[in-house]
C-alpha cells in the first residue's frame, strides 16, 4: 500500500516529525505550529494561557502607528488566532490624537474580517479597558463608555469589561461612581465580566467586596508584571488573586523591550522609550545574563523564556504584538514550562539587578 508522509508539528515546539499514513483522497489534517496548552478560566470564560495585547495599534508617538501597517497587523491576528490564542487586550484609549479609539475599531475589524472557523472566531474574548477620564463622572457615563466600545468594535457583548484605572488617589467620589459603572455595564449584559487594572492590593480588596456585595463577581485583576517589575506590591496583588480567584492578567511582561535581549545602551528603540531604556538597561546585566543562558539551553529565546516565567507564575501575560515575526515568537512561550530551579534562578538575577521597571502612575496602593 502506498503511504503519505505528512509533516506534522509536535505539540510542544515548533520542532517537526514526520507521520505516515494511508493514502488518501482527502487532504491530509495539518496541525498548527504552536499550540496553547488547555483553556484556562477567566470567570465564566476560556481563555488561552497567553493573550496578545493592542496598545501599539494605533499608538503613534510611543509605537510608531502608521495606517499602512493595518495589513501586516491583520495577518498577526489571524496568526495568533489560527494558533489558539483567543484573548486580545485592548482600552477605548488606545490610539493617540485623531486615531483614539483606533485599536478598538481595528481589532473589530481583524475579527469580522477572519476567514477561518466561525466556531474559532466566535470564541475571541475581548478584554477592554474604560478609561477613568475626569468627565465620566456617573455610573451612566461608563455605561455609555461601555457602549461606545461595542459600537467602535461591532461587537454585541464585550468579554471582559475592565476599569482601566483607579481614581482613589485624587477623586475617590468618583471612584464609587466608576464601580457603580462596572455594575450597571454587567447587569445589562454588555460585558460578560468586570476586571481592573492598575489596581494595588488595598484597593483591589475593596472592590472585590463592593461588587461581590452587589451581586458582580471580580474576575481579572491586570498589573505590570515582569522579571523586571515584580516586587512587594506585584506580590501582594498576586497572593490576593489567588486567594480570592481573580485571574492576574500580567501586562509588560516583556518590559517595553527591556526583556527581550535585543537592545543594548548603543542600540536603543526609536522614540520615547528611548529615555527610559538608558536609565534602566545598564542595571540589568544579570537578569538578561541569566535570560540569555536558560534560552540557550533550552533551544528558546530570551523573550520566550521571560514570557515563560509569567505564565509559570500562574498570571495570563499579554505581550504586545505588531508583526508577523513577533507573534511567531511569542508563541513560542506555548508549550512547555520552566523547572522550578530555573524559576529560582531568574527571580534571583533579578533581585541582583539594580535595573527596575518604573511603577506605573495610575496604580494605587
Amino acid at each position: 500500500m502506498a503511504c503519505l508522509t505528512i509533516k506534522a508539528t509536535t505539540y510542544f515546539s515548533s520542532s517537526s516529525s514526520e507521520i505516515s499514513l494511508p493514502s488518501s483522497p482527502f487532504k491530509p489534517f495539518k496541525l498548527p505550529p504552536f499550540w496553547p496548552w488547555q483553556k484556562v478560566k477567566v470567570g465564566p470564560l476560556s481563555v488561552s494561557p497567553m493573550g496578545f495585547g493592542t496598545w501599539a495599534w494605533g499608538n503613534q508617538l510611543l509605537w510608531g502607528y502608521q495606517e499602512s501597517m493595518d495589513s501586516e497587523l491583520q495577518r498577526t491576528f489571524n496568526l495568533a488566532v489560527d494558533n489558539g490564542i483567543n484573548l486580545f487586550d485592548t482600552a477605548d484609549s488606545y490610539g493617540t490624537g485623531r486615531l483614539n479609539g483606533k485599536s478598538e475599531k481595528l481589532l473589530g475589524k481583524f475579527i469580522r474580517d477572519y476567514q477561518g472557523q466561525k466556531r474559532v472566531q466566535k470564541d475571541i474574548v475581548i478584554a477592554t479597558k474604560f478609561a477613568a477620564y475626569p468627565w465620566r463622572l456617573t455610573p451612566g457615563q461608563f455605561v455609555n463608555a461601555c457602549n461606545a466600545s461595542i459600537d467602535r468594535m461591532q461587537i454585541e457583548q464585550i468579554g471582559i469589561g475592565q476599569l482601566h484605572w483607579s481614581t482613589a488617589n485624587y477623586n475617590p467620589l468618583q471612584e464609587a461612581a466608576l464601580w457603580d459603572g462596572l455594575v450597571a455595564m454587567y447587569d445589562k449584559g454588555l460585558v460578560r465580566a468586570v476586571g481592573v487594572s492598575n489596581y494595588g492590593p488595598k484597593q483591589l480588596l475593596k472592590i472585590h467586596d463592593y461588587l461581590k456585595a452587589r451581586g458582580v463577581p471580580l474576575c481579572s485583576a491586570q498589573v505590570q508584571f515582569s522579571l523586571l517589575s515584580v516586587g512587594e506590591d506585584q506580590l501582594e496583588i498576586k497572593n490576593i488573586c489567588d486567594s480570592l480567584g481573580i485571574r492576574l492578567i500580567a501586562y509588560s511582561p516583556l518590559g517595553l523591550g527591556m526583556l527581550t535581549g535585543k537592545y543594548t545602551t548603543s542600540n536603543l528603540p526609536r522614540g520615547p522609550r528611548s529615555f527610559l531604556f538608558r536609565q534602566i538597561l545598564p542595571g540589568l546585566e544579570p537578569l538578561l545574563t541569566s535570560l540569555k543562558e536558560i534560552a540557550q539551553k533550552r533551544s528558546k529565546t530570551v523573550p520566550q523564556v521571560a514570557i515563560n516565567w509569567c505564565i509559570s507564575k500562574g498570571t495570563i501575560p499579554i505581550p504586545g504584538v505588531k508583526t508577523v515575526k513577533q507573534a511567531e515568537e511569542n508563541l513560542g512561550a506555548l508549550g512547555w514550562r520552566l523547572s522550578s530551579q530555573e524559576l529560582l534562578q531568574l527571580e534571583d538575577a533579578a533581585r541582583e539587578s539594580p535595573g527596575k521597571m518604573i511603577q506605573n502612575i495610575f496604580q494605587t496602593r
